[in-house]
């Protein structure tokens, strides 16, 4: 076993240092400057922990809006560009707003056809509160909605409707109808750590798996006689795997599947019903259970559990489960794990024990450090996803290389 142990320090000395760092100009990423700082390894108190976190966070707001102002209609990544269109319902306060992304339809067509789908997005769906955010998809291919660059385009999205349109982060849902269908079905399970639930209509998985889906609320719909594709063959079989899922782990894989009778690929408006159900239901960021499956696009990053880049593989699994101050890992896939935390999560001033397969593989207090907080806000900025201790373990089996 290893433990970490606590060190005594000066009073005051991490604030000194971080205001220090705040203070100055710096090129390139703050964030990865300040977590290869002396001030990043400093153990901190509770108190001193969210004090260094509030610091951080409002940081990186004021950072954002500096840098974002032009992001309000058109998100730019690397050689991609996603034109975004965004109307607000309702009244509710500044940082208690749903988000409501919503995906068109089209493909692998002429750019007009694709740009007649967004505008048809625009008008297909109303909701009681919130945004309603259409995304133009950047390309004109038949994977519109779950090439790589997508995952982080959304990213930066929902970052900035939460910073400038005072979008709650545990309130963030995504929808698409037919190529938008296609995307949710592969985008969510990848990135099921963003979305409070989320809504297919009228698309196919290809080669995507629920798994991912252990904790963010899933509805699909479509026609049953949307045979282009086997849509509805293949929607069905998802209802069915989300069904066998939930009987195994009754407290996740929350599902609503509706295969519409005498209906093809248009269901005469009978899906907007998904809008109301995800409205329901509350993204909780640190659930005690995490079910990380990798698909053909990668994360390195799920809720609570990290892994080494040059480890990653397609179609690799890990599983790891949260009791109290206890932890379990189950994989066969990787020799190395992370687990991140907070104080939400554990008491971070009282030891905590991780095992596998029965075996101890570290017991101890993890330290709140800034340089936990600063990978954090690196990853990206969500407030309720800031971490601030971590360790990794070797889970000690042989890599399937």
């Amino acid at each position: 076993m290893t433990s970490i142990k606590r060190t005594r320090i000066t009073k005051n000395v991490p604030f000194d240092d971080l205001h220090k760092h705040l203070s100055q100009q710096y090129e390139g990423d703050f964030y990865s400057f300040l977590e290869n700082t002396d001030v990043a390894t400093i153990p901190l108190t509770k108190s001193e922990c969210d004090y260094c976190v509030d610091t951080l966070w409002e940081n990186y707001i004021n950072t954002a809006k500096k840098e974002r102002k032009q992001e309000n209609s058109l998100i730019n990544y690397q050689d991609a560009s996603m034109p975004i269109w965004f109307k607000t319902f309702g009244e509710k306060p500044f940082g208690e707003k749903s988000l409501f992304i919503s995906l068109h339809g089209g493909g692998n067509t002429e750019p007009y056809i694709n740009d007649s789908q967004w505008e048809n997005q625009k008008n297909l769906y109303t909701i009681e509160e919130g945004v309603y955010l259409v995304p133009r998809a950047p390309g004109n291919t038949w994977d519109l909605w779950h090439r790589p660059e997508i995952d982080h385009m959304f990213d930066r999205i929902i970052e900035n409707m939460v910073i400038f349109e005072g979008v709650n982060p545990n309130k963030v849902y995504l929808t698409g109808y037919s190529a938008g269908g296609d995307g949710v079905y592969k985008l969510v399970p990848r990135t099921a750590d963003r979305w409070a639930a989320a809504n297919m209509n009228a698309g196919h998985p290809n080669d995507a798996s629920p798994l991912g889906l252990r904790n963010t609320p899933f509805t699909i719909h479509v026609g049953a006689d949307d045979f282009a594709y086997n849509r509805n063959k293949v929607g069905q079989e998802w209802a069915e795997k989300l069904a066998e899922l939930h009987n195994e782990d009754p407290n996740g894989y929350i599902h609503w599947a509706e295969i519409y009778d005498d209906m093809g690929h248009w269901m005469m408006g009978k899906e907007k019903a998904a809008l109301d159900w995800m409205a329901q239901y509350t993204r909780n960021p640190t659930p005690d259970r995490v079910v990380w499956w990798q698909d053909t696009v990668t994360r390195d990053r799920f809720f609570w559990l990290e892994l080494p880049k040059d480890q990653i593989r397609e179609y690799t699994k890990v599983t790891a489960t949260r009791d109290g101050q206890n932890f379990d890992i189950q994989t066969k896939d990787y020799k190395n794990v992370t687990i991140l935390l907070n104080d939400t999560m554990v008491d971070m001033d009282s030891p905590i024990k991780i095992t596998m397969e029965g075996e101890g593989l570290f017991e101890g207090i993890v330290p709140r450090t800034i340089g936990a907080i600063s990978r954090s806000l690196k990853r990206h900025g969500d407030p309720y996803l800031i971490f601030t201790g971590e360790v990794t373990v070797c889970t000690e089996i042989q890599e399937n290389q």
